[in-house]
Formats: C-alpha cells, sequence, structure tokens
C-alpha cells in the first residue's frame, strides 16, 4: 500500500496522505551529542527539512534550536510516527526519542 509522504507550509507540517500529521513548534526531547553540548537536548521544532520512511516507520530531519543551550541546528533522522495497515499512528512524544544515524 502506498503512502504520501510530504512537507507542507514551508515546512510547517508533516503531511500523510494528504493529512496534516505532525507540525512544528514542538518540544523534542532527545540524546544527541552532535546537536548540541546538553547531556539531553530540549530542542523546539522550527521547520522540518525532510521526510522519508524506513520500513514501516516515518522519519524526519528537523530544525530547531535547545532551549537550555541556544544550539542551533538540524537534526539526524528521527522517528516520529509508524505506518499501520496504511494509517499513520504517532510515537509516544513524551518519551525521549532518538536519532537515528543514516549514510
Amino acid at each position: 500500500m502506498a503512502v504520501a509522504l510530504r512537507i507542507l507550509d514551508d515546512g510547517a507540517w508533516i503531511s500523510v496522505n494528504d493529512d496534516r500529521k505532525v507540525s512544528v513548534s514542538e518540544l523534542w526531547r532527545f540524546p544527541d551529542p552532535d546537536f548540541c553540548g546538553c547531556d539531553l537536548t530540549d530542542m523546539v521544532v522550527e521547520g522540518f527539512v525532510e521526510v522519508g520512511v524506513d520500513g514501516r516507520t516515518v522519519e524526519v530531519r528537523a530544525y530547531g534550536q535547545c532551549i537550555a543551550c541556544g544550539a542551533a541546528e538540524t537534526t539526524d533522522w528521527t522517528p516520529v510516527g509508524r505506518i499501520v495497515n496504511g494509517t499513520f499512528r504517532h510515537l509516544d512524544r513524551e518519551s525521549v526519542l532518538k536519532p537515528v544515524a543514516k549514510n
């Protein structure tokens, strides 16, 4: 089953099958020493750069700023949801997200 993934509104939304699912202005918490020097980054998402899928996992690269130290960077590929039976399911955003390094 094909699923359409798009970035909409100049990077403000991730669309799955023409339905807005993930938006900017959210706070993401993740461990990534390459993003900033904080043990655990608290990043306000300012825009999406890329969207993709790895198996059933929807991943994004997002630009944002750490609210603790002020570092502004683009994340590695970070999972935000899964496709289950053709339907998008959000990952628990209260848990710590783990960026995925891809070569």
